[in-house]
């Protein structure tokens, strides 16, 4: 789990830069998010694998129509599992918004045992769970998955599992310092990374 106060792997790039490019990409995001994120201040490094990684990651949190909500959920329960305090701290307001309760998250770490989170949830943590721990989903959670969605959505929630799985290892990776406006956002528990699974078919 990255240390706010570790040394970073690589320099975060300042909001002047003399790459056009990244210039341009910064603008969008800034005028989009109304900031720039450590994470995208790194990947900047390299600005087209900058932009290619945004033209990818906003699609699959705003254009998608399974509910912001599910994806939110199975993103924190991702952070969980991987341990990454970065993307568990950044998400926690964005899942708030998108209308997962603080007693949610809160019962994240053990959702089998929680009275909190509906049937259909249960089916995407489940999903969520068997992604992160064994990169695969077996049949009957895959079917269970189909029962409540369709094909695109399908779609979305397995690769929102996946691509959240890869923003945890990059984030690790490159050790990524989290910025001072989250520090206030309460941490991912490194004792929640134990991912429930059942046997596979």
């Amino acid at each position: 789990m990255a240390d706010h106060d570790a040394p970073t792997r690589l320099p975060l790039i300042g909001d002047e830069t003399d790459d056009p490019k990244l210039a341009a990409t910064f603008d969008h995001v800034r005028s989009t998010m109304g900031r720039i994120p450590n994470l995208y201040r790194t990947l900047g490094h390299s600005p087209e694998i900058l932009e290619a990684w945004l033209a990818f990651a906003w699609p699959l949190r705003n254009a998608a129509t399974s509910d912001r909500g599910l994806r939110e959920l199975v993103i924190m329960r991702t952070a969980q599992i991987n341990t990454v305090d970065y993307e568990w701290r950044q998400h926690w307001p964005m899942a708030l918004e998108a209308g997962v309760t603080p007693a949610q998250l809160e019962a994240l770490a053990d959702w089998p045992a929680s009275a909190v989170f509906s049937e259909q949830e249960r089916v995407v943590l489940r999903m969520t769970d068997e992604l992160g721990a064994a990169g695969r989903i077996a049949d009957s959670a895959w079917m269970a998955l189909r029962n409540h969605f369709d094909d695109r959505q399908c779609v979305e929630l397995v690769l929102t599992a996946s691509f959240y799985s890869c923003v945890s290892r990059v984030l690790e990776g490159l050790q990524v310092p989290l910025e001072d406006s989250v520090m206030s956002t309460p941490p991912v528990d490194p004792t929640a990374s134990t991912p429930h699974l059942e046997p596979f078919s």
